[in-house]
């Protein structure tokens, strides 16, 4: 198979979707792979490593496009990307769709293979390909919405860790999975006050078990949140439904409850979002306010870091790229349920039932594509 590894165009995202290490395991394994020139660079992967793993290298991202049989990327598709998709081309990468019905369609009208990062599970339930930036856009919510509590940045003007005789910063934390986990963890190690709402009470234990004493866990309702808010300096937003789009947790009247100046991080913005006001912004533009309180919604937060978020991710999508150029997405599919469980779109036919739902489109059986297939 020839695989394609495009550089990213997304707005500052500094993220690669292959290391020069995964082109010389692709190449050992008798396959082609080309890289487009300064696609690892904002990484800290210069394009000789690329050649000397056994890569081409390619001056142009439309000739990876018109020549790659599998595109492995980290970002969804830009509207630029989208137009150069070719009629049955596996994309391997991060797509959300629940939260752009424009990209939904867009790749339904190219015919393509989207396999989503997001939506591939293993035998716990869990999503491995998403664990690794959920670790890190958790840690970093907290490092970045301590920031924009400094006055500078139109904050409270709050430390979270507090100093001698001075109270420490109080953050909310809203969900209990990976994301609010590693919030938590990164918070109470400043020295904040953390509380943890999640619907799911047997999570709640486990995270009283683990958790410091300066992090209590809490039920999740509404009126529960309307306390907590008026309780924080910062509020995270990280709930997860996987491939369906985040409920609204936190409604706009709802701000009223918090204090002036406070910060609210949306994690869940790559899925539309958990606050009614968050709307997604970038690295370069990452804060705005409504009714007096700062809002950061980056939509790509791991991109800030970018070298430690590619090889945290390229970790575990390596493995997954190997099988889908050894086996081909639809004989993967029909033997392995939970890489069954990327496939959003086959061949242009959605497959995917909340992704469906969440635009009002039909939806196939990709059972059902395979066996005819």
């Amino acid at each position: 198979m020839l695989i394609g590894v495009p550089t990213e165009v997304k707005t500052d995202e500094h993220r690669v979707g292959m290391r020069p290490v995964g082109a010389e395991v692709l190449v050992k394994d008798g396959h082609q792979v080309i890289v487009q020139s300064g696609c690892g660079i904002g990484s800290g992967f210069p394009d000789e490593a690329y050649v000397a793993a056994g890569a081409q290298v390619v001056a142009e991202a439309s000739e990876i496009w018109e020549r790659a049989d599998m595109v492995v990327k980290v970002k969804e598709p830009q509207p630029a990307e989208i137009a150069q998709i070719r009629n049955g081309q596996y994309v391997f990468t991060y797509f959300h769709f629940a939260a752009d019905k424009e990209l939904t369609t867009g790749c339904m009208e190219r015919g393509c293979w989207a396999i989503a990062y997001e939506t591939l599970t293993d035998d716990q339930g869990g999503l491995p390909l998403l664990t690794p930036m959920s670790e890190v856009a958790g840690k970093l919510s907290v490092q970045e919405g301590a920031k924009y509590l400094e006055r500078p940045f139109g904050g409270r003007g709050v430390l979270l860790g507090g100093v001698p005789g001075v109270e420490p910063g109080h953050v909310l934390i809203l969900g209990g999975g990976v994301v609010g986990t590693c919030a938590a963890w990164m918070a109470a190690g400043l020295g904040a006050e953390v509380v943890m709402l999640d619907i799911n009470v047997e999570r709640l234990r486990r995270l009283d078990e683990m958790m410091p004493a300066n992090v209590r866990t809490i039920y999740s309702d509404p009126e529960a949140i309307r306390e907590r808010l008026a309780w924080a300096d910062l509020v995270i937003g990280a709930v997860l439904v996987p491939a369906a789009k985040a409920p609204n947790l936190v409604s706009r009247s709802d701000l009223a409850f918090m204090r002036p100046a406070s910060v609210v991080v949306d994690v869940a913005i790559d899925q539309g979002g958990c606050f009614e006001t968050a709307r997604a912004t970038t690295h370069r533009d990452p804060i705005y306010d409504v009714d007096g309180i700062v809002h950061y919604c980056v939509a790509n937060m791991p991109g800030a870091v970018s070298r430690t978020s590619t090889i945290a991710l390229t970790n575990v999508t390596l493995p997954w790229a190997r099988k889908i150029a050894a086996m081909g997405p639809e004989a993967l599919a029909a033997n392995d349920p939970h890489f069954a469980n990327a496939i959003n779109i086959a061949g242009g036919r959605l497959v995917n039932a909340p992704v469906a739902e969440a635009h009002g489109l039909s939806c196939d059986s990709l059972d059902s594509l395979l066996v005819n297939a």
